[in-house]
């Protein structure tokens, strides 16, 4: 995300970016050269699969995109949850599914919220184009802006979630919210925000508890899949069995709370931290 203003309030608004929270500080380290070898293709073993991604790195979508095609050609039908779509559109996508005429991936994603919202659609009109194809149970897996503003306020049992976040899960979240906005939060503010997280990789375990008959396939940013503060945290012992949660990462990053994950190399763009950086005297 994009902050334009550096103060506390400024900062927690920004929180409303539809991307996620970058959990990890990328580092060189020893035996990055291996890790950016080019990736295998991905193939599942469990039926509920998280599957994590930097948001906007094409080479993990084309690698993640195979791999939803190789999984739908050995028969598998799973929901396709999507951590782009917020759950205050459920209603209208589960109406334009049941259409006669079923939409295209480009009217879904206009039902769906898409036009407001600022995911790189480029990249997920693919995965929405083949369930379609495949007639796949589509499901909203995110929680509206609007909503967490309300969490980040009020607290999570005030918008029905749960609010025993133990406390070392709490403070590590917030910990690495700090630092994915280069040292200019406080604590509590980010804490506030850890909330916010929270509540999201809560929604999205309740997704995947709900389609778990027959099969999930969870498209979400790498924070949200994480084994240790994520989603997963949140299954039930016996969802949990089924599932899987992939972690797919550029190289150099030093996260390994996944069941399993792969590397790519990284995405060129700018460092996110210049914005908080003083503007050079010419």
């Amino acid at each position: 995300m994009h902050l334009s203003k550096t103060s506390p309030s400024a900062v927690a608004a920004a929180f409303a970016a539809p991307v996620a929270v970058v959990l990890a500080v990328f580092a060189g380290l020893a035996g990055c050269a291996a890790a950016a070898a080019p990736a295998e293709p991905l193939v599942f073993s469990q039926p509920l699969i998280l599957l994590g991604e930097v948001h906007d790195n094409a080479a993990q979508h084309a690698l993640r995109l195979r791999a939803f095609e190789a999984l739908l050609a050995g028969g598998a039908r799973p929901t396709l949850a999507l951590e782009q779509f917020d759950r205050e559109y459920q209603p209208a996508i589960d109406r334009a599914l049941r259409q006669t005429a079923p939409p295209d991936a480009d009217e879904l994603i206009a039902v769906a919220g898409g036009a407001v919202d600022g995911w790189q659609w480029e990249f997920y009109r693919p995965y929405i184009a083949l369930a379609l194809r495949y007639r796949l149970p589509i499901s909203a897996a995110n929680v509206s802006r609007t909503e967490l503003r309300s969490v980040m306020r009020d607290g999570l049992a005030a918008s029905g979630f749960d609010p025993q976040v133990p406390e070392p899960l709490l403070q590590a979240l917030a910990q690495s919210i700090e630092a994915s906005h280069c040292g200019v939060l406080d604590n509590a503010t980010a804490r506030r925000m850890a909330l916010a997280q929270v509540a999201r990789d809560q929604f999205m375990a309740r997704v995947v508890e709900r389609h778990a008959d027959r099969g999930v396939l969870l498209l979400a940013g790498n924070g949200h899949v994480r084994t240790d503060v994520g989603a997963p945290r949140w299954l039930s012992a016996a969802t949990r069995a089924r599932s899987e949660a992939v972690g797919v990462l550029e190289a150099g990053d030093p996260t390994a709370a996944f069941d399993r994950f792969v590397f790519t190399p990284s995405q060129p763009r700018p460092d996110p931290c210049d914005a908080f950086r003083p503007a050079a005297k010419p």
